[in-house]
C-alpha cells in the first residue's frame, strides 16, 4: 500500500515499518533472528563511514553487525547481541530518488541485512533475487 506523507517519516515510523516487515518473515526463519536488535539511526556513525570507506553517509542504507549464524558455535559466549541498523536519511533519499514504495524499501533493506545474519554475501543475495525474478 502506497503511503502519502506530509513530513518526512521519523525514526519511530521507520522502526514501525521494520517491525511490520519482520512479521512477514516465515516463522522458521524468524525464529533464527531472536536476539537480533534492529535499530534505526539517521546516518551511520563516523567509525562505520571510515570502516566502510563511504564517500558519503548517504551511500549506506543498512548494516548488519554481528557474527553470522554460519560462523557461530554453541560454545561461543557473546557479550553483545547482533544488530541490524537501518539508516533513515539514506533510505528516505533513495525513496525520493526512485519513487519506490517506502515500506518495500524498508523491508528490502531489512531482509538484505538479515541475509547477512544468515551468512549470505551480497553476491549470494543478488543471485537469489535474480533467480526469484
Amino acid at each position: 500500500m502506497m503511503m502519502r506523507f506530509t513530513t518526512p517519516p521519523s525514526i519511530e515510523h521507520l522502526e514501525q515499518m521494520a517491525r511490520q516487515a519482520m512479521a512477514t518473515i516465515p516463522p522458521a526463519l524468524l525464529s533464527k533472528t531472536v536476539g537480533v536488535v534492529i535499530q534505526v539511526h539517521d546516518f551511520p556513525d563516523e567509525e562505520t563511514e571510515e570502516d566502510m570507506g563511504l564517500e558519503s553517509p548517504f551511500d549506506l542504507l543498512g548494516l548488519y553487525r554481528g557474527v553470522a549464524l554460519t560462523a557461530k558455535s554453541f560454545s561461543d559466549v557473546r557479550a553483545e547481541p547482533d544488530f541490524v541498523y537501518l539508516y533513515r536519511r539514506p533510505i528516505l533519499d533513495y525513496w525520493c530518488d526512485t519513487g519506490e514504495d517506502l515500506e518495500d524499501i524498508v523491508r528490502n533493506v531489512l531482509i538484505h541485512e538479515i541475509g547477512h545474519h544468515f551468512g549470505l554475501s551480497d553476491e549470494d543475495m543478488e543471485r537469489l533475487e535474480n533467480e526469484a525474478d
